[in-house]
C-alpha cells in the first residue's frame, strides 16, 4: 500500500525485548505488504516510521500474544499499550 499525502507516519522506537517478541512472531505479518521484512531488520537502535496500517496489524499480533503463556506479560502489555497510543494519535489527528 502506498501513502497518500493526508497518511500520518508516527515514529517508535522499541526496547531490545518488544522487538524480539516481534521478531519472533513475523510469520503472522507475512500479508503485510513487507512489515515482517521491515521488523525482522530492525536493530532496536534508533525510531522508526509506521502508518495506520502497520499498526493495526501489530496490534492483532500483539493482541493474539497475549492469550500466549510463555510472553512476559508486562513486556507484552506495554507494547500493546505503545502501539494502541500511536493508533490513537493517528486517528485522532485526522
Amino acid at each position: 500500500m502506498k501513502p497518500g499525502s493526508k497518511d500520518i507516519k508516527v515514529f517508535l522506537k522499541f526496547t531490545e525485548e518488544e522487538l524480539s517478541i516481534l521478531q519472533d512472531n513475523t510469520w503472522q505479518m507475512a500479508e503485510s505488504f513487507g512489515l515482517d521484512r521491515r521488523i525482522d531488520n530492525l536493530t532496536g537502535k534508533r525510531k522508526v516510521g509506521f502508518f495506520s496500517w502497520d499498526f493495526e496489524c501489530l496490534e492483532m499480533v500483539v493482541d493474539d500474544l497475549r492469550q500466549q503463556q510463555n510472553i512476559d506479560k508486562n513486556i507484552n502489555d506495554g507494547l500493546y499499550d505503545k502501539i494502541k497510543q500511536a493508533l490513537d494519535y493517528i486517528e485522532n489527528s485526522k
